[in-house]
């Protein structure tokens, strides 16, 4: 009885260690000095050694992914945006399968109705040690309500071909597969059906291939899909050419059509839709997310601060609102220039109100199988 009294004291005192971790914190980001951005405001880069970044806001808290290129999948989750860049790093999936056990590129972390009711799919794209020639497409489930998981490991789409950047579209009740695939000297956008969030069937299509010259800088490629979704209107916005050059852009193309297994029923827009600016280049791999208060949205991507730096560690994560034109299209803007101040998102400006996630557990007594519940800061049977 002593013993499990102890173990469910030590329990009670590891989620007060949780729920309080933070408050006070005077911790800035590297090589910032404290006080130095006005109350309220932020500036770019959030997090250094960022490429493809996903964001998302969830339940009071912000939660956030980069590449590792690892074999590990690290989390980091607050309930400003800017605390993002002190958070601690939660290691929340690791993998020592050969054939999938390395390089973790590009998660995302999609909150779907699956089979098992509502539940996060992380999808990411990692491959065999010493080698990028088997990159390819894993999705892992949470076992409840909480992108930080825990998570099962699900399945491989394609995992006899080179596939990476996949992500979802849920159109018309039908969930598909968006992804990214050589062919010869073209790397292209492909999309397919789904069965469940980790398995496809049917045709597999290419939707989008780079067409225009500023799609072709250095090599000829389109990557890194993604949906965003207003007013009834779906748009593809893509990142376009080499992530090495400083030209890396995003693209768009809208669904103009009613079958998004059909080419011709994608719009393609002419001219980038996101690029090199004010200092910032290669500005792409991007993502989306709301305003806590759900009035604003947001453009999550990485970017450089040299134009000599490429596809490494120097790319970091950079934030900014966007808004719409009247036309009913995204209007992205420009990137803007680091450390200039930047108003936080709507809705952080209080009340602050977000709930401690996770796994929810019971301290139970092998021999009467009966629950120990709390009475203040006692422990009792």
């Amino acid at each position: 009885m002593k013993s499990m009294r102890i173990a469910a004291a030590i329990c009670l005192a590891l989620l007060l260690s949780t729920t309080l971790a933070g408050c006070g914190s005077t911790a800035t980001k590297e090589g910032a000095v404290e006080n130095a951005v006005p109350a309220g405001m932020f500036t770019n880069p959030l997090f250094a050694n960022g490429a493809d970044p996903w964001l998302e806001y969830w339940d009071g808290n912000y939660y956030l992914t980069t590449t590792t290129w690892t074999s590990q999948l690290v989390m980091r989750k607050s309930p400003t945006l800017d605390g993002l860049a002190t958070a601690a790093p939660v290691n929340v999936w690791s993998d020592a399968e050969l054939s999938r056990c390395c390089n973790f590129w590009a998660f995302e972390f999609h909150r779907l109705n699956g089979p098992n009711g509502w539940r996060w799919y992380l999808m990411y794209t990692s491959g065999q040690h010493g080698t990028l020639d088997h990159q390819h497409l894993s999705v892992l489930e949470s076992a409840g309500d909480d992108p930080m998981g825990p998570y099962v490991y699900k399945g491989e789409m394609m995992p006899d071909t080179w596939n990476i950047d996949g992500t979802y579209l849920e159109h018309n009740g039908q969930l598909y597969l968006l992804w990214s695939e050589w062919v010869g000297d073209e790397q292209l956008n492909w999309i397919s059906k789904m069965t469940t969030p980790w398995s496809i069937e049917g045709p597999r299509v290419v939707i989008t291939r780079p067409e225009e010259e500023w799609e072709k800088s250095e090599r000829k490629v389109n990557e890194g899909a993604e949906i965003l979704k207003k007013d009834g209107r779906t748009f593809l916005i893509y990142s376009a050419s080499f992530c090495d050059t400083p030209d890396y852009k995003l693209a768009m193309k809208e669904l103009t059509g009613k079958d998004p297994m059909n080419p011709e029923d994608w719009t393609k827009y002419p001219e980038p839709v996101f690029q090199r600016g004010n200092g910032v280049f290669g500005p792409g791999h991007n993502g989306f997310f709301k305003s806590p208060d759900g009035t604003e949205d947001w453009l999550v991507y990485h970017g450089n601060s040299k134009e000599t730096d490429g596809c490494g560690a120097s790319r970091s994560v950079r934030a900014q609102k966007f808004v719409w034109n009247d036309d009913g299209t995204p209007n992205f803007g420009e990137p803007i220039p680091e450390g200039e101040a930047i108003i936080l998102p709507s809705g952080e400006d209080g009340p602050l109100v977000t709930n401690v996630q996770g796994a929810h557990m019971h301290i139970v007594n092998p021999k009467t199988q009966q629950c120990l519940a709390t009475d203040g800061d006692k422990v009792v049977q």
